[in-house]
């Protein structure tokens, strides 16, 4: 529990609740995309989006709480894409072969990017960075993820000019790029 002064007075405030605050909003604004976007959408899309999400909700979450995103979580969203690709690929493959090719090259470009950033940064980038944005490309295809990336890192940058200004932190501390990776896909679904 964090103690806060406000006008002399102390209030115990528990981070619980700004946790469900961002469920909340979160929650909310997925529903109302989904109303928004109800008829324009294809079921496939529709479950491929809320998962990408929901996937990317939960890595900011740990991000922010552990400073990771755990393997496991990144393996649950491969195995989600998968399930949802194999009926896909089986039901249909005329239709379901471009969204795999461009799947994989959003795979590519999201986890080659990162990677590249990984290795010359002295793994100033985490692991756990890369094999998100991997996975999620697989989710976002070649039209969504480097808009995603830009977006999360453009975010990522101006925050920390923004923290080290105020003096929060150093130029040389680390901050949760998850957070940032989050508004950058959320930016890229919504302006799609």
């Amino acid at each position: 529990m964090a103690w806060r002064k406000r006008g002399g007075v102390s209030m115990a405030v528990k981070k619980g609740h700004m946790l469900a605050i961002i469920i909340a909003a979160f929650t909310m604004i997925l529903f109302l995309w989904l109303i928004l976007c109800a008829g324009k959408l294809t079921t496939f899309f529709i479950l491929r989006t809320a998962m990408l999400i929901t996937f990317s909700f939960t890595a900011m979450l740990t991000d922010i709480q552990k400073r990771c995103i755990p393997n496991k979580l990144v393996l649950g969203m491969f195995t989600g894409w998968l399930l949802l690709m194999a009926p896909k690929l089986l039901l249909d493959i005329q239709a379901g072969f471009p969204i795999l090719m461009d799947s994989m090259i959003g795979l590519l470009i999201g986890g080659g990017v990162f990677l590249s950033v990984y290795l010359l940064s002295s793994r100033g980038l985490g692991g756990g960075d890369v094999k998100f944005m991997a996975v999620a490309g697989l989710f976002l295809g070649f039209g969504g993820t480097l808009p995603a990336i830009l977006y999360g890192t453009v975010l990522a940058a101006l925050s920390g000019l923004i923290l080290i200004a105020l003096k929060r932190i150093k130029r040389k501390d680390a901050i949760p790029l998850a957070p940032f990776l989050f508004a950058g896909i959320m930016i890229t679904l919504f302006t799609t």
